[in-house]
């Protein structure tokens, strides 16, 4: 998708996505309903056993889009342009070198997720996660002092409270844990299990992630669709 003007209160966030293409990207743009590349509405499928359609239970992610966070939404500092975001964004991207992902289907709290099958799939994607941010860091405006008081309320360890202080959110480098979402928050654990048995029955035959491109969205205004905006190559090396 080709990115106007936005404006002031839009927000840029760096994510993994998989490509347009692949198997992964049509599983998941239809389990959420929305295709955040082209914005176009998807049909859902209604796992079996689940009473409620599962458009209910997949309204928060369908809103950001089907992805997985390297670093989070955020405002531009004063003096920054979508450009500079953009051009910062590739010429990062030209120094990461492609690689393949196993990933699981699991319960993360209330919420149904993908997340990296194994030690070093996670340590691959937190390392790639913060090397984005650090290059990324700059560009980013600080949180709002009512940002910083709302997410100071929530539970947080003080690690995270370091690094919110620090880098204006709680869940970077040895606190980020790399996921894709496939729910809202759930409080009906046979809901859950539902959910998680059809990504276990269908997840295998996709097989692993090929992670080798970044993309940009954007919220152009707060409350609406996150919208795929660009799509930034890795190197096409793959690592071994």
């Amino acid at each position: 998708m080709s990115g106007g003007a936005w404006g002031a209160d839009a927000r840029f966030a760096v994510y993994y996505a998989p490509m347009r293409e692949s198997a992964w990207w049509e599983a998941g743009s239809s389990w959420l309903g929305r295709d955040a590349q082209s914005g176009e509405p998807r049909t859902q499928p209604q796992p079996e056993g689940l009473a409620r359609p599962l458009a209910d239970l997949t309204g928060a992610p369908r809103r950001y889009g089907w992805h997985g966070t390297l670093v989070a939404p955020f405002r531009l500092a004063d003096g920054v342009t979508q450009q500079h975001v953009l051009d910062a964004t590739r010429n990062w991207a030209n120094t990461q070198r492609a690689f393949t992902l196993p990933i699981e289907a699991a319960t993360l709290g209330d919420f149904v997720a993908l997340r990296p099958a194994g030690r070093q799939a996670e340590d691959d994607m937190r390392a790639l996660a913060g090397s984005a941010l650090r290059t990324l860091h700059e560009l980013r405006a600080k949180p709002s002092s009512d940002d910083l008081a709302r997410r100071l309320a929530a539970p947080l360890s003080e690690r995270q409270r370091e690094l919110l202080l620090e880098w204006g959110y709680p869940y970077v480098f040895d606190e980020f844990r790399f996921h894709m979402t496939l729910s809202s928050s759930l409080a009906d654990a046979d809901e859950r299990a539902t959910l998680l048995a059809w990504w276990q029955a269908h997840a295998p035959a996709l097989g692993p992630l090929a992670v080798d491109h970044a993309a940009l969205f954007v919220e152009p205004a707060p409350g609406e669709p996150f919208m795929l905006w660009q799509r930034v190559p890795f190197q096409t090396r793959e690592v071994k």
